[in-house]
């Protein structure tokens, strides 16, 4: 497998003019984020005008690549939801016009398929599984890494052909393009600091003065992970931020005795933000996160488990992706009216729409269909009574 390495400007700026003139090119990175708060990019993997380049983010400036995403070309990725996100951080941009392959094969009967399976499966193509613990950030990298991260957008071209064509074989390509948008515009990046406290394992076993303690203090790890580009887990772990709300220290010898807290959290300005930060607690007044039933009226909440079960029986028969589909907020939306749900418009509506309204209206039901699967079936009137 040839690839060619990119370490300066003016040769990214070079390759982004030939790929501006192609209908696509293909895109993956490689990053780490074991040890900071925001992702590092350590490679970016082009493909496109015959071609496929490693960039090094380490020795050359990626500001061509902000030109090259706002383009007219379709950048081609496999699960980029990650990548969208370092590249939101690295880049200050994402592309303009995007098509996942793994999105898309899940209109085709695929589950959030990978890489190496989805390309021996539909191209026969056998690539080697990469070493997830390898050190991207070190310099050389080795020719095996080389190798496989060029693998990692070599293929794609390939694959988008292929699968975009069984996709128009099924009449699915408008489907795709409005689930690659979904994901495209999806929000990326760092939390609310405000919400980080709803992360937590155990929130809603707190009472309510602990509450608001949990949520000045997270947002206080938050915010102090942001700041040094360390690993929340690294600035307190969850278990000290519960241990803490719950015995709401005024000394520092009441927070050293708090679960989860060790000494470096109680020594100088950590120990008084601390302190500080579960003052503010006791003032708020913070109601628990919502679930998802608990916005749905009461009588509603049953359907939500019964409507779940025929949409993996319609997922089933379609050879769509449950997940694609509708998820179970999905439903919970729909079910509450929101105008801006994903099934209250396009084509999980002319899926699901009909058929979920008559179930909640008590015109149909499910029933086994003797074959292993479910059946929607009418209900007449006479039926109901």
């Amino acid at each position: 497998m040839s690839y060619r390495w990119i370490t300066t400007a003016d040769e990214l700026e070079r390759f982004v003019d030939r790929l501006l003139a192609e209908p696509r090119y293909a895109l993956d990175t490689e990053f780490h984020r074991e040890r900071t708060y925001f992702p590092r990019l350590a490679l970016v993997q082009l493909a496109g005008a015959g071609e496929t380049v490693l960039v090094d983010p380490l020795a050359c400036d990626l500001g061509a690549l902000r030109r090259l995403f706002a383009g007219d070309v379709l950048a081609v990725l496999h699960a980029a939801q990650q990548d969208l996100d370092v590249l939101t951080h690295a880049v200050g941009a994402i592309p303009a016009r995007l098509y996942d392959t793994q999105v898309a094969a899940g209109f085709l009967g695929y589950s959030t398929p990978s890489l190496v399976s989805l390309l021996q499966a539909e191209l026969k193509v056998v690539v080697a599984k990469g070493d997830r613990l390898t050190d991207w950030l070190r310099r050389p990298l080795t020719a095996e890494q080389c190798t496989y991260a060029a693998g990692d957008v070599d293929h794609l071209p390939a694959l988008h052909d292929t699968i975009a064509a069984a996709l128009h074989k099924a009449g699915r390509t408008a489907w795709v393009d409005d689930a690659c948008e979904e994901l495209r515009t999806r929000p990326v990046g760092a939390i609310d600091p405000s919400l980080a406290w709803t992360r937590l394992k155990d929130v809603r076993s707190l009472r309510a003065r602990a509450r608001g303690v949990a949520q000045a203090v997270a947002e206080w790890r938050e915010r102090r992970a942001m700041a040094i580009d360390a690993p929340v887990r690294q600035v307190l772990p969850d278990l000290a931020i519960l241990g803490i709300s719950q015995r709401q220290p005024r000394t520092l010898d009441e927070l050293a005795h708090a679960r989860g807290v060790d000494d470096r959290h109680t020594r100088g300005v950590i120990g008084k933000e601390l302190l500080e930060a579960v003052q503010r607690g006791l003032a708020m007044e913070v109601p628990l996160p919502a679930g998802d039933s608990d916005e749905l009226d009461r009588h509603l909440r049953p359907a939500v488990s019964l409507i779940s079960a025929w949409v993996s029986e319609v997922a089933r028969q379609q050879r769509i992706d449950n997940a694609l589909l509708a998820t179970r907020n999905d439903l919970v939306s729909f079910l509450r009216g929101d105008a801006d749900s994903r099934l209250a418009h396009g084509w999980r509506n002319e899926f699901l729409g009909e058929g979920i309204r008559k179930l909640v209206d008590g015109h149909a039901g499910l029933t086994f269909d003797g074959k292993g699967g479910l059946r929607l079936v009418e209900i007449s009137d006479g039926d109901r009574r």
